[in-house]
């Protein structure tokens, strides 16, 4: 196997989804923190793994993949030989998708931005952020009802890319209090081998 760097902030939700990932999966990586706050992410040679200056980024032997969510697809197709993570049936892998595009839209702007305006006391309208959180969650809270997890009868990647905003939404101050079925969600996904928890701080950085 290859040797796997993880290029990370502790504090990152999006680094978190692959930290989880890698530990359910069993593989071990190496992690290498960025130095967010003094803009280590903006240098030229980190640049040079992701023209987005952006966390997480993960190596693999010589291959190098950015990007939270296609760290994930890479993963479950490289090393997940059930197929589970990720299906490879096309209705199957067209669900997981649909709730990746979720966690790259309604939950990066909903509740991971609120976190963002918290943790840096940033003088920010946190409003819209909580209004699109709760407007997410409420939607969830339905599809979670008759139902264990996000896009089939079994986890896969979209449960993990999800999970870490959502768990740490009350930190952007979007309280999980009226959504039990998601609160069971979170525990279902807590109680997988494997499982590895984020760090928590109120002060830091969500990247």
């Amino acid at each position: 196997m290859s040797q796997l760097r993880l290029y990370r902030h502790p504090l990152s939700g999006n680094a978190h989804r692959v930290e989880l990932f890698l530990s359910i999966l069993g593989l071990e990586a190496e992690l290498i923190d960025v130095d967010l706050l003094h803009g280590e992410q903006k240098q030229a040679t980190f640049l040079a793994k992701n023209i987005f200056g952006q966390v997480p980024v993960l190596e693999d032997g010589d291959l190098t993949i950015a990007d939270s969510h296609a760290i994930l697809v890479y993963l479950a197709n490289q090393y997940d030989h059930a197929h589970t993570w990720l299906p490879i049936e096309p209705a199957g892998a067209a669900e997981v998708q649909r709730f990746l595009a979720v966690s790259a839209g309604p939950v990066a702007y909903g509740p991971a931005t609120a976190r963002l305006i918290n943790l840096f006391d940033l003088p920010l309208d946190k409003t819209r952020p909580i209004d699109v959180a709760h407007q997410l969650l409420s939607t969830l809270e339905k599809h979670l009802r008759q139902r264990d997890w996000l896009a089939a009868e079994y986890p896969t990647i979209a449960d993990i890319a999800n999970y870490s905003y959502i768990a740490l939404a009350p930190e952007g101050g979007v309280s999980l209090e009226d959504y039990p079925h998601i609160q069971a969600w979170l525990r279902r996904i807590e109680s997988l081998p494997g499982f590895a928890p984020m760090q928590h701080s109120a002060i830091g950085l969500a990247a």
